[in-house]
């Protein structure tokens, strides 16, 4: 797919993954709408030409839908969502406080899983509304999930769970959508350099980089963004989960 000219939706994109995927985009040509919380939006700093913030909550069907709407309001042809929003809370099943609160569970999946799959399926339906190309092709959806989805470590139940449920939507969300002529891809990083590793000290940052086979650093949210227009301008690429782990495989702990 050519991304100059296209519009293209972004979560979590005040920081991190989905700042830096909506600056990458916006270089190359895109039209980008960021979706993130109302704090987030407030908080962002300058943006890069070509990226606008709209105030959303993932889980939310109707502030999803508003924020496509202005994208139609612009005259702008959606052909691009990148799922970035999410969190990452610790808990053990069973801990020293008792078992695993379930309402943080429940959180958890809400807002990585269903609030993917809800931002997939009302983009998919605005892709659609599109012209095909002549191969067919009308778009592209990338979701994110992450290697703790096939090797979670120590407190990371709630969150292995949902990212497992991101991979696993993958390959049925490519052939539901392929009538379409909309491509699904899932990225599962490894540890990334983002705020979230922000309030880490740097011999834990140096611990985690040096558990890397190769190369022994943190992934750069720029590398991710990368692998983003790769994946949008790769035609063949579908129904896949890429690792972006530099050959990392978690231990237990």
């Amino acid at each position: 797919m050519d991304i100059a000219g296209s519009a293209a939706l972004v979560t979590g994109a005040a920081s991190g993954l989905g700042a830096a995927t909506a600056a990458a985009l916006a270089a190359r040509g895109a039209t980008v709408y960021g979706l993130d919380l109302d704090k987030a939006v407030a908080a962002a700093g300058p943006l890069p030409e070509g990226v606008r913030l709209l105030a959303a909550d993932v889980t939310d069907e109707d502030q999803v839908r508003e924020a496509l709407a202005a994208i139609d309001a612009d005259g702008a042809e959606l052909r691009l969502a990148v799922n970035c929003a999410g969190i990452a809370p610790s808990a053990r099943i069973l801990g020293r406080k008792g078992p695993h609160d379930l309402d943080l569970f429940r959180a958890v999946l809400n807002v990585n899983l269903l609030g993917t799959f809800n931002v997939m399926r009302l983009a998919a339906e605005a892709i659609a509304r599109h012209d095909a190309d002549e191969h067919g092709q009308r778009g592209l959806v990338v979701n994110t999930a992450s290697i703790a989805a096939f090797e979670g470590q120590v407190g990371q139940i709630a969150y292995a769970a949902s990212k497992a449920g991101v991979a696993g939507m993958t390959v049925t969300a490519a052939r539901d959508l392929a009538q379409f002529g909309i491509r699904v891809v899932t990225i599962a990083p490894g540890i990334v350099d983002t705020p979230m590793m922000a309030g880490f000290g740097e011999d834990v940052r140096a611990g985690l980089a040096a558990s890397v086979t190769f190369p022994q650093r943190l992934a750069r949210p720029e590398e991710y963004a990368r692998l983003v227009t790769m994946i949008a301008e790769h035609d063949y690429l579908n129904g896949e989960t890429i690792r972006m782990d530099g050959a990392l495989r978690m231990s237990a702990r």
